[in-house]
């Protein structure tokens, strides 16, 4: 039987479990992961060598900016400011993984090549915003208003959006494989050379849509 020196000898030599965090833009992430003596991924998550929940809420509380920890269940930031949001991408940033953007009213818009993966845009108002080129793989956006939105070579695997207006959109391209497009308005829209496959149609509206 081994003595209880042995067993907290092998405890301190397992490794210990890092801690990633989610922050609501890429700035925050990278000035987080400096000042908690982190690794930063390059887009808006960090890797801690270990977890001091004071400290890291020092550093979000100065920076303020918002964060979760990625391993939760289903991470949820605060919800991101659209004036905040739209300072972010005008100065270059593009990575807004998880963002929570929910109800935004983002009409009209040119957020191309823009990544919000795994976001949040339920409800969301995106009424003839560029969005080609985004990466939106598992974004949340059901009964969002997309209509006449330009979503040309866009990535919306996994996306759900169902409920969602998509009248009279550029799809061109699209990668909606995976996708649940239940009940949603497809009325007009272009879908020339998108990827389709499994995706969920049932009910949808695809009157006057171009597909080939």
């Amino acid at each position: 039987m081994k003595n209880k020196s042995s067993i907290a000898l092998m405890n301190w030599l397992q490794p210990k479990p890092e801690t990633v965090l989610l922050c609501d833009s890429s700035a925050a992430a990278s000035e987080m992961a400096f000042m908690l003596n982190g690794e930063w991924d390059g887009c808006n998550s960090l890797v801690l060598p270990k977890c001091d929940k004071v400290a890291i809420e020092a550093a979000a509380s100065l920076l303020e900016t918002s964060w979760c920890y990625q391993n939760t269940c289903e991470p949820v930031l605060i919800r991101l400011e659209v004036d905040e949001f739209l300072r972010r991408y005008a100065i270059g940033d593009r990575f807004f993984i998880n963002a929570n953007l929910r109800c935004a009213q983002l009409s009209e818009l040119c957020l191309e090549n823009i990544d919000l993966s795994y976001a949040k845009l339920n409800l969301a108002n995106l009424n003839s915003t560029n969005l080609s080129k985004a990466n939106l793989m598992a974004t949340q956006m059901q009964s969002a208003n997309l209509s006449g939105s330009n979503l040309s070579g866009s990535q919306l695997v996994r996306a759900n959006l169902s409920g969602a207006n998509l009248s009279d959109a550029n799809l061109r391209g699209a990668d909606l494989s995976y996708a649940d497009l239940s009940n949603v308005c497809l009325t007009g829209a272009d879908l020339r050379g998108a990827n389709l496959a499994r995706t969920d149609l049932r009910k949808t509206s695809l009157d006057g849509a171009i597909v080939e």
